[in-house]
């Protein structure tokens, strides 16, 4: 029996229909918002099974990617004994059958094989409140943290208030467990302890290792003439290699801003772009964190002094009014991502731009999901390595930026 779902009839592949002009069956399947690869799998586990439906639903997938005519399908369909009309796989039999050559199957799991090495990364940040001993021992509290973590290949922590050094680790094996594997699935890296007094907190990037891996880690002195401890919480930065998307390499800068300080704090990002431009060579950069970016910290007539905004070589991905937070009673855009660099920006799938609602997710009631955080997390994807994937992109090769990136706020 196939454990991957159904595709619910022709309107499962209506992006490929749409699509199959401009770019073709291979490039849309992966496209899909994640709904290609399902299905090349689900084809591939139920083709096993033979079920004449299954027959049909892979030849209306040669229509849509335009390797076949439809009248080559009806006869196909009228062979095997079906009676719809193009744009309806056959009803399920009641009995199975196996598939009339052993060419497609094989089409099938080469398909397969091609998407498992194309799919795109997913990036993910979370503020995951005070997260420490206390909510490592909640079971609950544990297994949503590790779902939202699994759901990404790089996850930006904050908010880790770890004074043992021992929640992280935990948090680490609870993650690799079952993995079956003897390299584990996830590793990362963390900051110093981080904070003005003694208030600290770390910030820590988790990250799927067969995937990507940290070139260099950067921890942001604060240190500049005449602008001194500008940051509560310093910057943490983190430079990338990912050989299997578009773009390389690319650095990560991660911060939590104080709320009160929000409008210098985001404005100072700048100045640490320009500092970590001089330790390495890269020109592709994700701001990313929890910004404080709303609900007053940073007043409309501010943006424009904030120059992550007022310069437009930078693209914020989360609009101003996104809410990012667990709270019915707020509707607030804390939490931000922002790129610089052609290439970077160019990597970006505009539709993969989410906020993930564990609540909703995973049946929880408020109550519950304020025991693992008072914000959701955020994130996107960076598109595989794909010379043909352009009109998915953020932005064009003439540098003009796509209307989501443009700014609500009029700064």
């Amino acid at each position: 029996m196939c454990s991957y779902p159904r595709p619910q009839g022709p309107d499962s592949f209506d992006v490929l229909r749409r699509e199959r002009e401009s770019a073709g069956y291979l490039q849309h399947l992966q496209l899909c918002s994640g709904c290609g690869p399902i299905a090349v799998m689900y084809f591939t586990c139920c083709s096993q099974t033979g079920r004449k439906h299954d027959d049909d639903a892979l030849l209306w997938a040669d229509v849509r990617g335009g390797r076949r005519e439809p009248d080559q399908i009806r006869s196909a369909q009228l062979q095997r004994g079906g009676t719809e009309g193009f744009g309806s796989p056959s009803p399920l039999p009641s009995r199975t059958r196996p598939l009339q050559t052993p060419r497609m199957r094989r089409s099938l799991l080469v398909l397969a094989l091609y998407f498992s090495s194309v799919a795109s990364l997913k990036v993910c940040s979370f503020n995951v409140r005070s997260f420490g001993e206390n909510k490592v021992n909640k079971p609950d509290v544990l297994d949503i943290i590790t779902k939202c973590i699994k759901r990404c290949d790089i996850m930006l922590m904050m908010e880790i208030k770890d004074t043992k050094g021992q929640a992280l680790p935990q948090l680490m094996s609870h993650l690799n467990s079952g993995s079956g594997k003897k390299k584990n699935e996830f590793e990362f890296v963390i900051s110093e302890r981080l904070g003005r007094k003694s208030y600290k907190e770390q910030y820590a990037f988790i990250y799927r290792q067969r995937l990507v891996s940290p070139k260099a880690v950067y921890q942001y002195p604060d240190t500049q003439s005449g602008d001194e401890d500008a940051f509560s919480r310093e910057p943490f930065v983190v430079w990338f290699s990912s050989p299997k998307t578009a773009v390389k390499e690319f650095v990560f800068i991660a911060i939590h801003t104080t709320p009160v300080l929000a409008v210098r704090e985001i404005d100072e990002l700048y100045d640490v772009q320009q500092d970590v431009k001089k330790q390495w060579t890269s020109q592709n950069f994700v701001f990313m964190g929890d910004f404080n970016a709303a609900c007053g910290y940073v007043p409309k007539k501010q943006w424009r002094n904030i120059r992550l905004r007022s310069n437009d070589s930078f693209a914020w991905l989360i609009d101003d009014r996104t809410d990012t937070t667990v709270k019915n009673s707020t509707k607030c855009a804390y939490d931000r991502v922002v790129l610089h660099g052609d290439e970077m920006i160019e990597a970006v799938n505009q539709s993969s731009v989410e906020v993930f609602d564990f609540k909703t997710a995973y049946n929880l009631t408020e109550e519950q999901a304020l025991a693992v955080s008072d914000h959701f997390p955020i994130g996107f994807s960076i598109s595989a390595a794909s010379p043909r994937c352009r009109r998915c992109r953020l932005r064009s090769r003439t540098g003009r930026s796509s209307s989501i990136l443009r700014r609500e706020s009029g700064g």
